[in-house]
């Protein structure tokens, strides 16, 4: 019931940029920007200090910021208060998940939750696990499910419930697809196909390259992409290798168009559920919190 232009606003003020708020949101960012004027009109008072590329509140922004949270919060409190009183588990449930989560683990996790709670509505988002970090922190997203490492400052609470094993990738007519394992070193004269800035499992290869003495720099990168479909697929044309999750490739390397070689050392990354910190959370939140949690423990103990 809060007022959608307030809700917009704290997007705004929570992600420091109109296009990343409406992206967040789900908008335009003309339209986005229109919602704004027209909150700064009513109330006669310039809420945001624009300019260099940037934007920051004003006074009378943090103002407006420190009541928007409030009353958001209990909006929101009031709404699933109500809708509990029924005593069945209904409502929306705005979910995200990385790329990695995404492909490997949430078809069969949000299959079997709908069956448990048919009344329950799931929406999933897809997209790096920087991104999904920034909108369950700006409350667009209830709760989200990342790979790799939490980023700080983050304004969450994670909860490690899972690990997943990294493998490099490649065609069967690749160089390096008959080795029986490859070191960092090995990795650095072979031309690399990489993830975007941003994802989680970027984060966790380039921790793993650094810590063995190899600096992401002296990769010969040929491209970055961002979704995990067309990484598999260029990396099965042979115009490089990939690291990414061996659940993700068990379909391609069935039907003989990728190879999966482990690390050595093995690369494995934290699988976490994420929360926004001191926000009231409805009982269809934290039940799916808990069942998300215990699926993927028990997938990927």
């Amino acid at each position: 019931m809060a007022d959608r232009r307030l809700r917009i606003f704290h997007a705004v003020a929570k992600q420091g940029s109109f296009t990343r708020a409406a992206e967040s949101l789900f908008m335009s960012q003309p339209a986005v920007t229109f919602q704004i004027r027209q909150l700064e009109e009513r109330y006669q008072i310039r809420l945001f200090e624009r300019g260099h590329g940037h934007i920051s509140l004003t006074a009378a922004g943090k103002v407006v910021m420190d009541f928007a949270e409030r009353i958001i919060g209990l909006s929101d409190e009031m709404e699933t208060r109500l809708a509990e009183m029924t005593d069945e588990m209904r409502g929306y449930l705005q979910i995200g998940a990385s790329t990695v989560v995404a492909e490997a683990l949430m078809p069969s996790i949000l299959g079997e939750f709908n069956a448990l709670f048919p009344q329950a509505r799931l929406r999933l988002v897809v997209a790096n696990s920087e991104s999904i970090e920034s909108r369950v922190a700006a409350h667009t997203l209830d709760i989200g499910l990342i790979d790799g490492q939490v980023g700080e400052p983050s304004g969450l609470d994670a909860e490690f419930c899972g690990e997943d094993e990294l493998v490099v990738i490649c065609a069967p007519d690749y160089p390096l697809a008959k080795s029986r394992s490859l070191t960092a070193k090995q990795l650095r004269d072979y031309e690399y196909i990489a993830r975007e800035p941003g994802s989680g499992t970027r984060r966790s290869i380039d921790e793993y390259f650094s810590s063995a003495g190899v600096s992401p720099d002296q990769l010969k990168r040929q491209m970055e992409l961002g979704n995990l479909e067309s990484l598999k697929g260029v990396v099965a044309t042979g115009l490089g290798y990939a690291i990414t999750s061996a659940r993700c490739i068990e379909q391609e390397v069935q039907l003989g168009r990728l190879v999966g070689i482990p690390l050595k050392p093995g690369l494995t990354r934290r699988l976490s559920v994420i929360l926004p910190k001191d926000r009231f959370r409805s009982r269809l939140v934290s039940t799916f919190a808990e069942f998300v949690k215990q699926k993927i423990r028990g997938m990927t103990s």
